[in-house]
């Protein structure tokens, strides 16, 4: 299904095993792996978006959705990482992010508007109150983001009614560990692509990072209530829909 058309870029949903495959590519080719295509168990259950560049049909971002209600977030791909018990209570209909990627060869910011602008039409149609996912890091190193994890505990820690809890045998505490003064522009400077966008509509993160050995990155679990996002940022995001 086509989702938008804006300037130079397409927006999609997937429609058969051939799109999905064409994701699979490339996510393994942003994430580093030695192996044809990044698959697992929850591809088969997710709506996959696809960007591509409509001069030339080459898949230039793409990401994964699954809609569920606060029940269901046991089944979620964050609850392998997480313990989501305080969010099962929560009584809007939620939407899992995963597994976004830009091609490592693309710089154009317009890539990343039109993935969220996408993404926004679909949380319109279905009326979802809660995005939420994982963002990452580069690497399993803590040292160069200390700025970043320090901003994160001063300003953007998840409300204590939604925190997730600690449930992987591997972690960075830094909420609890860390006390000192974030550098802001050294914190957003390293600060992941996909996390700054939402923090900047008002998006919160767990309490604590996920060395993730396998994918070779940290990750915060990172939650945004539609209804808080800023008027403002809301009108850009549908400007573009």
């Amino acid at each position: 299904m086509m989702l938008l058309q804006k300037g130079r870029y397409t927006a999609r949903t997937a429609e058969d095993q051939a799109d999905v495959e064409a994701a699979q590519r490339l996510r393994a080719t942003c994430f580093g792996l030695d192996v044809p295509l990044d698959t697992d168990s929850y591809d088969s259950q997710c709506t996959h978006v696809l960007i591509e560049e409509a001069a030339t049909g080459d898949l230039v971002c793409c990401y994964r959705l699954l809609t569920l209600h606060g029940t269901d977030l046991p089944q979620c791909y964050a609850a392998q990482f997480y313990e989501l018990s305080p969010l099962q209570s929560y009584e809007g209909l939620m939407m899992e992010l995963g597994r976004f990627c830009i091609h490592p060869e693309r710089s154009d910011p317009d890539i990343q508007r039109i993935a969220w602008a996408a993404m926004t039409r679909l949380v319109d149609a279905q009326d979802v109150q809660m995005l939420f996912g994982c963002a990452s890091f580069a690497g399993t190193e803590t040292e160069a983001y200390l700025d970043s994890f320090a901003m994160l505990r001063a300003r953007h820690l998840a409300p204590p009614r939604w925190l997730p809890r600690v449930k992987a045998p591997d972690v960075f505490r830094f909420a609890a560990r860390l006390r000192r003064k974030p550098d802001a522009k050294r914190a957003m400077r390293r600060m992941p692509p996909l996390l700054r966008t939402y923090l900047l509509m008002g998006g919160w993160v767990s309490d604590h990072a996920v060395v993730d050995r396998q994918m070779n990155t940290l990750h915060v679990f990172t939650g945004l209530e539609i209804g808080a996002i800023p008027a403002a940022r809301k009108r850009l995001l549908r400007a573009l829909v």
